[in-house]
């Protein structure tokens, strides 16, 4: 973030990760494993890791490779210290002399410090703008790690910078075919970024990271020919979304539990039909429940002006946080991917939940743990931040 930027009063960048993978054709699991997780400093620390292979060897491999380096960077070990651990840990392949599994490792701090460890992954590309920044990257060895090299840089990021990186899954895809007969590289990818980004330049990390892959699947007809991997990190302002659910306990409370759907510059989403009611009540705004367009899984949503998303309360809860957690292709679209992608397009989630009461899920002799929308409302906020590294505050009314 930059001085002129602190004396302004602008809020700090917002570090966007987010990333896609498709499994090799006809395999049951991934090769490529990708974790992250946010810091309590706000620190991302983010690694994709690459198994030797495809299927559940290679998941193993990766996985093993990719949960030593979060756990070391968790612990706050230096990045040269962890890398180090994990090729002296990391065996060779005795048929091809080459690693079980390569890797990327990434630290990001809000101030735009980054530092990154590569293993013959791709190297990962820093995008400012439109325009490609050169990282210098110093290489990295031991003598007891029989010719293989890391590479280690260090740079710094600012507001609108992304950081590219992927598997060769994405660089390699189209390999043996007369236009790409080395695979496609980092040649064909970075220009398709660039142009995606000219043309919208707030699109969203995972749009960009899901077209990547989708490009590559194309090159290899249709059909993934390896595990392919895409993630980035975008230093960004943060995108707020107000989630409403449930009406507070004190009634004297309501005027102001509403107020909270009329921010600036924030999405809003109302969750259950009580809550709509109070809502609508409070600002004098009416409500309607188009009966188009029904799902046979989902309520129908409703319509209150201003608000961006208004749904049944506790069942579609339920069905965003199984689409959170199972991600794949949508068979229709309703009130819940809804939900879900407008909670996906953001950093920081805000969940106010109402402690009133409901006849409709419990009985109200029933202790608070046993809360229906209490505890839906904590699960999905576990999902958004463990899974989907999103800054997620719950507050009950």
């Amino acid at each position: 973030m930059s001085q002129a930027q602190e004396a302004a009063g602008a809020p700090p960048p917002f570090i966007e990760v987010d990333w896609f993978n498709r499994f090799k054709f006809r395999k049951v699991c991934s090769g490529d494993v990708f974790l992250s997780e946010r810091l309590a400093d706000g620190s991302v620390v983010a690694v994709l890791t690459d198994g030797l292979g495809s299927g559940q060897q290679a998941n193993v491999c990766a996985s093993l490779t990719a949960t030593m380096a979060m756990a070391y960077m968790r612990a706050s070990l230096g990045l040269r210290r962890a890398a180090t651990l994990i090729m002296d840990a990391l065996p060779l392949c005795p048929e091809r002399h080459i690693s079980y599994s390569t890797f990327t490792m990434i630290r990001a701090d809000p101030q735009g410090e980054v530092r990154m460890i590569e293993y013959e992954n791709p190297p990962a590309t820093l995008l400012r703008g439109t325009e490609p920044c050169p990282i210098a990257r110093t290489p990295y060895t031991l003598p007891r790690w029989e010719g293989r090299t890391l590479s280690y840089s260090t740079f710094r990021m600012g507001l609108g910078d992304r950081l590219f990186f992927c598997s060769d899954g994405v660089t390699q895809a189209g390999l043996g075919e007369p236009g790409t007969p080395f695979g496609q590289g980092l040649e064909r990818v970075i220009p398709w970024l660039q142009e995606t980004i000219r043309i919208a330049p707030d699109v969203g990390s995972h749009v960009l990271c899901k077209g990547a892959a989708d490009r590559a699947t194309r090159l290899d007809g249709g059909r993934a020919g390896d595990d392919t991997t895409a993630a980035m990190l975008h230093y960004r302002l943060p995108r707020v979304t107000q989630m409403l659910t449930g009406c507070p306990f004190d009634r004297t409370q309501d005027a102001a539990y509403a107020a909270l759907a009329t921010q600036p510059g924030v999405t809003v989403i109302v969750s259950g039909g009580s809550t709509a009611d109070l809502i609508a009540r409070e600002l004098g705004r009416p409500i309607d429940t188009p009966l188009t367009a029904l799902d046979p899984e989902v309520p129908a949503a409703s319509e209150i002006p201003g608000i961006d998303l208004v749904t049944e309360g506790c069942v579609t809860l339920s069905k965003v946080i199984a689409l959170l957690r199972n991600p794949g292709p949508d068979a229709r679209v309703n009130p819940a991917t809804k939900m879900r992608d407008l909670l996906l397009a953001s950093d920081q989630i805000r969940i106010d939940v109402g402690t009133a009461i409901n006849p409709a899920h419990q009985d109200p002799n029933l202790p608070m743990a046993l809360d229906i929308r209490r505890n839906i409302v904590r699960e999905l906020a576990d999902v958004l931040r463990s899974q989907y590294v999103k800054d997620v505050t719950v507050k009950f009314h």
